[in-house]
């Protein structure tokens, strides 16, 4: 029995059959909101002329990029709201409600006339299908950050928490890999008329699957224990709990959030949904051709993930977060021009396995660290609402800059974008504290004091104002 479980009054730890449970829970839920989230980006090559009339294709994908971008500002109403519901409600009932509106995103954009047949009338239901993708992945991203990392054992945190870019990437690598069996099997007419609808249509029924998995799982320790539910001591209600209020308590570790939050997103969005606009635009790479590219090399991402994550929980999140951001702000100039003239498939997927491994550094662990840095009771909330701000600002926007920069003649202006925006978040990783020893949970932060002593111990590096509201 651990620790925390063995102490009298509180919720029993998850069982390991309960955390491989929550493990595969979270990341099958995770991977197919951002299968629907990707697919939009992977596919938008065929149906930009379906919504769009006009001769410039760069017009056309910045109509389609700039709807892609107005779903990241439905992203920090996202996470405040469902990161609310998840303090306040559970991290399981979240985590059900985001995959359910999902779906009904999918079936809309696979619905949505084109303009043929009813003028910008289909482009308007691009916009508000894209408008509630935003609003379920901006709760998605809370709620599963929160779950994985509450669900881990302490010492695995950065472990479980780096399934959630697992999960993400392999939603991004199924609608690829849809993409290159369309490819194959349909011609660029078909894909173009009728064919781009067949990934919503899957994603929806994706969804069905998952929300029957996440109706299993088993709330996490943290929660129950914070909410007073299944043998929870505090015995009041918080109403706090969840609230801008109680996240203003916390206005450091939000600030953090969004400062360590930009160059990660700036650099995971550019070497992933826009690579493939890259190589084909710039690089003058066959769409079949630069699509593999990305299908291998995103392969290889996923499988670093939990070494990365592995590799943090013994040396802590601080020394992978620095060599991400040193490595995208110095290399992000030369892979990129190197990748505009690459000519064969060997030498595009080199390079992009070399930008991924860079921004393994942060994608394997930021979940963790973000849920590191905040209590129980405002985690979910804190975790998504700047996130979601970061995302909306600068993630959600990285591929329309690209194309402006190209459409403006000022393609390489774009790399400079890049490396600056790392370069603030290496200044943040490099003043922030680690914080892989925080406790989450008074059950751990007991634990880690001993027996006699009520107050948390030492060993925390960071989020020891958390640990200690936690014990509260």
């Amino acid at each position: 029995m651990s620790a925390s479980a063995a102490l009298p009054g509180k919720p029993p730890s998850l069982s390991p059959a309960g955390r491989r449970l929550a493990l595969v829970g979270g990341s099958l839920g995770n991977l197919v909101e951002w299968y629907d989230w990707f697919v939009y980006a992977s596919f938008a090559i065929y149906f930009a002329d379906s919504f769009f009339p006009g001769d410039n294709p760069t017009t056309k994908l910045l109509n389609t990029a700039g709807i892609f971008a107005v779903g990241f500002l439905m992203r920090p109403v996202g996470g405040w709201i469902l990161g609310r519901a998840a303090d306040r409600n559970g991290r399981k009932s979240a985590l059900t409600l985001t995959v359910s509106m999902m779906s009904v995103a999918a079936l809309l954009i696979a619905l949505a006339p084109t303009y043929g047949q009813a003028g910008y009338f289909g482009a308007l239901v691009l916009l508000l299908a894209r408008l509630l993708q935003g609003l379920s992945i901006g709760g998605e991203y809370a709620a599963s950050a929160t779950y994985l990392t509450e669900a881990s054992a302490r010492n695995r945190r950065g472990l479980g928490s780096s399934f959630q870019y697992v999960s993400m990437t392999c939603g991004q690598l199924l609608g690829l890999a849809v993409l290159i069996t369309m490819q194959h099997t349909l011609s660029t007419a078909q894909l173009e008329s009728w064919g781009w609808r067949i990934p919503f249509v899957l994603g929806a029924l994706f969804a069905v699957v998952v929300f029957w998995l996440r109706r299993r799982l088993t709330e996490t320790e943290a929660f129950t224990e914070e909410s007073g539910t299944d043998g929870g001591t505090n015995g009041r209600t918080d109403t706090a709990r969840g609230t801008l209020r109680a996240l203003w308590q916390h206005r450091r570790e939000a600030g953090l959030v969004m400062a360590l939050t930009l160059g990660g997103t700036v650099a995971y969005y550019t070497y992933t949904t826009y690579l493939t606009k890259y190589l084909i635009g710039s690089a003058g790479m066959a769409k079949s051709t630069a699509t593999l590219v990305s299908f291998t090399a995103l392969t290889v991402f996923a499988l670093l993930q939990p070494l990365a994550g592995l590799l943090s929980d013994r040396i802590g999140r601080r020394p992978l977060l620095i060599t991400f951001a040193v490595g995208c702000t110095v290399g992000t100039y030369p892979i990129m021009t190197a990748l505009g003239s690459a000519s064969s498939y060997w030498s595009a997927l080199g390079l992009s396995l070399l930008a991924l491994v860079i921004v393994t550094g942060y994608t394997s662990i930021n979940a963790a660290v973000k849920a590191e840095l905040f209590p129980t009771r405002v985690r979910a909330l804190g975790v998504a609402l700047p996130y979601a701000v970061a995302n909306a600002l600068f993630g959600g926007t990285a591929e329309y800059v690209a194309l402006w920069f190209k459409d403006s003649g000022h393609e390489r202006m774009f790399f400079w974008y890049v490396s600056g925006c790392a370069l603030v978040s290496l200044v943040t990783y490099v003043l922030m504290p680690d914080t892989r020893n925080a406790a989450l949970s008074r059950a751990e932060a007991q634990a880690e004091a001993g027996p006699d002593d009520g107050e948390a111990g030492p060993g925390t590096e960071a989020g020891t104002a958390a640990s200690a509201e936690a014990a509260r």
